[in-house]
């Protein structure tokens, strides 16, 4: 049997969250992944549904703004970058340090 995964969905999740925050989150059933910029709420749940093959009840997302910092007199700034915080069914686990 075949999955159904069209190669838009590796472009929706670009990685996931590996933090002590994220660890904790783990407990509770949900899973944080970077994510395109663009990428809306009903395609970040597709996406992670057909690549991990698991049921996501909710998706919350947050925009972490980029940090400025003075290098050698230069003045810089690290991108803004979307997380997504998903939510899993219970009895759905993914598990993150495996990869797909």
């Amino acid at each position: 049997m075949t999955k159904n995964i069209e190669p838009r969905h590796y472009d929706v999740i670009v990685a996931p969250v590996v933090t002590e925050k994220a660890t904790i989150a783990s407990e509770h059933n949900k899973v944080l992944f970077k994510v395109a910029a663009k990428a809306t709420k009903p395609q970040i749940k597709e996406a992670i549904e057909k690549l991990f093959d698991v049921k996501v009840k909710s998706v919350n997302t947050l925009v972490r703004k980029g940090k400025t910092k003075v290098f050698r007199g230069n003045l810089g700034s690290q991108s803004n970058t979307k997380r997504a915080i998903v939510t899993l069914e219970e009895g759905h686990r993914i598990d993150v340090t495996t990869g797909l």
